[in-house]
């Protein structure tokens, strides 16, 4: 096989990339702000065969589902956890401000 034929192999792998990055997307920043508003219902949550453990391990602040108690205990030593939570301790951005930010709104000291 020549060279410019191996190249070519690859070339329509670009829907599949992007097929598994949204697959494997999570909630955002400010959709987590919104559940933790409200924890108790997702915390609490009916068992549902579907989801990992049956929903009932439930990172909040992840906003992912793990198998068991051991597991989720990990998770929460995780480097990729802590970031999350260091991340949450902003304030996400309102509507008003984005729109202020656009020069849309009213602008106030």
């Amino acid at each position: 096989m020549g060279r410019y034929r191996l190249k070519k192999m690859h070339k329509g792998d670009k829907p599949l990339k992007e097929k598994y990055r949204t697959k494997r997307r999570t909630r955002d920043l400010d959709q987590i702000h919104g559940d933790m508003k409200s924890p108790d219902s997702l915390l609490k949550q009916e068992v549902d065969l579907d989801k990992p453990g049956a929903a009932q391990f439930y990172c909040l602040t992840c906003a992912k589902y793990y198998v068991d108690q051991k597991a989720l205990s990990d998770h929460f030593k995780s480097k990729p956890h802590k970031r999350r939570l260091k991340a949450l301790e902003t304030e996400p951005y309102t509507q008003e401000e984005a729109e202020r930010a656009a020069g849309m709104g009213s602008y106030l000291l």
